[in-house]
């Protein structure tokens, strides 16, 4: 893409161009969307394929950096999603198995082939099966997982239940494993589909698609599975081109993933501008999860986003703010209803207290290397955010409020109702009552 056509402000701009599992500002731009732009994406799947083709310095697949129009290092960017779309008919998933001859530091970011020790080796695919994926130069299988324990996925049209299959189901989509799982024409992943795991068959499984990877991009180059606080760990002393020396390096992150279940159709979510241009990227579709993605990894989809984009100027924020749909929200966390005021005020009135009732649920985003560590973190940016002390975070988060899981080992939402005329100085209050229809 030209400069000219990199700098083009579109009011929707579509995307269709992946990175090799890496963000980071010298990224190749897709385009520049409008402030109050749409932007569209089509993306491939996000963890397993990657995982599995070696030539990726990163476990996802990832869109190319949007370009959004008059976004500052020190603003944010609201991300409007509109619609997820899941295209792929059937998918493989479980719990990994690492390969430790196929790479050095880290099996998600420095592959080798175990044979001839080429370094991100391209690779072919010759039948199905765990031995699938050769090496280019020597033949040997170069795919740095497998599974401890796996399944494939079969969905139904409306994408709505999905269901385990046997050995010999699983064998059959793996045969036209690109097809099935519609793998872009960009794209440069082998599909997961062709392990054809059979594990498990007969479990049937409710489906709600989301975005398990979206966000902004952060200032260093990193592999786009390790911009988070808890993948994030293992870069600190890592060998490797995307190494860093210390936890101060990691707070350049944008903690684009989060794999949090509720980053779907109806959210906002709020994400930090590092760089100019904000660079927002999009990938790691699911087709389901259940919190905490216990085994690390779920339904990895290709499928289509659409989301609105707004910058938010002079909001500072360290990592991501997610407004998720009403009904996601704790019941403890949900706005108000006139019933509640009303009885509120009634014994306010009893006690000679003033109600403070206008509040507005927010859900701040944090990560680490564990869950706690990730609750301080989002009890930092709170802080930082709202101007309060940590003792009366954790008072509303307490009372009005609370913490989920949203990944293992280290990704949480903390939760709380949050005084409006503070989002309002933050200039934020907007999103909330837009949101919330408060």
């Amino acid at each position: 893409m030209s400069q000219q056509d990199e700098r083009e402000v579109r009011e929707e701009l579509s995307v269709d161009r992946y990175t090799l599992g890496l963000v980071g500002p010298d990224q190749e731009w897709a385009g520049t969307v409008a402030d109050g732009g749409t932007i569209k994406t089509y993306t491939p799947p996000g963890c397993w394929g990657p995982m599995v083709t070696p030539e990726f310095r990163g476990g996802h697949e990832v869109t190319r950096p949007i370009r959004v129009e008059g976004a500052e290092v020190g603003d944010a960017v609201a991300l409007h999603i509109r619609d997820v779309e899941v295209t792929s008919m059937a998918t493989s998933t479980g719990s990994m198995a690492e390969r430790e001859d196929a790479f050095y530091d880290d099996p998600f970011v420095d592959h080798r082939c175990p044979e001839c020790g080429t370094e991100w080796p391209e690779t072919v695919v010759e039948g199905t099966g765990e031995e699938a994926i050769k090496c280019a130069e020597c033949g040997a299988n170069a795919s740095s997982f497998g599974f401890e324990y796996g399944y494939t996925v079969a969905f139904d049209d409306d994408h709505t239940v999905g269901i385990t299959l046997d050995e010999d189901a699983a064998h059959e989509l793996a045969e036209n494993a690109d097809e099935v799982m519609d793998i872009p024409e960009n794209s440069r992943q082998h599909p997961i589909l062709l392990y054809e795991p059979g594990e498990m068959p007969g479990t049937l499984g409710r489906l709600r698609p989301f975005i398990g990877n979206v966000g902004t991009t952060p200032p260093i180059t990193m592999p786009d599975s390790h911009n988070a606080g808890d993948f994030g760990q293992y870069l600190i002393g890592a060998e490797h081109d995307y190494g860093v020396e210390s936890e101060d390096e990691l707070e350049a992150r944008t903690d684009g993933h989060m794999d949090i279940p509720q980053v779907r159709p109806g959210a906002t979510l709020l994400c930090p501008v590092k760089v100019d241009g904000a660079g927002v990227y999009v990938g790691d579709l699911h087709a389901n999860q259940g919190d905490g993605e216990l085994s690390l990894h779920t339904t990895d989809v290709s499928g289509t986003v659409t989301m609105d984009v707004e910058v938010i100027e002079d909001l500072e924020l360290d990592g991501p703010v997610l407004l998720p749909p009403e009904e996601d929200l704790p019941f403890i966390s949900k706005p108000y209803s006139d019933e509640e005021r009303e009885a509120g005020a009634e014994l306010g009135a009893e006690h000679g207290v003033d109600i403070e009732d206008d509040m507005g649920p927010i859900q701040v985003i944090g990560s680490g290397a564990t869950v706690n560590d990730a609750t301080q973190n989002a009890f930092d940016r709170a802080t930082k955010l709202l101007d309060m002390s940590e003792g009366e975070i954790r008072s509303r988060c307490t009372f009005t409020g609370g913490v989920q899981i949203g990944r293992l080992p280290g990704v949480v939402q903390l939760d709380m109702l949050a005084p409006l005329d503070v989002l309002e100085e933050r200039g934020m209050a907007h999103l909330v009552r837009d949101q919330y229809g408060l």
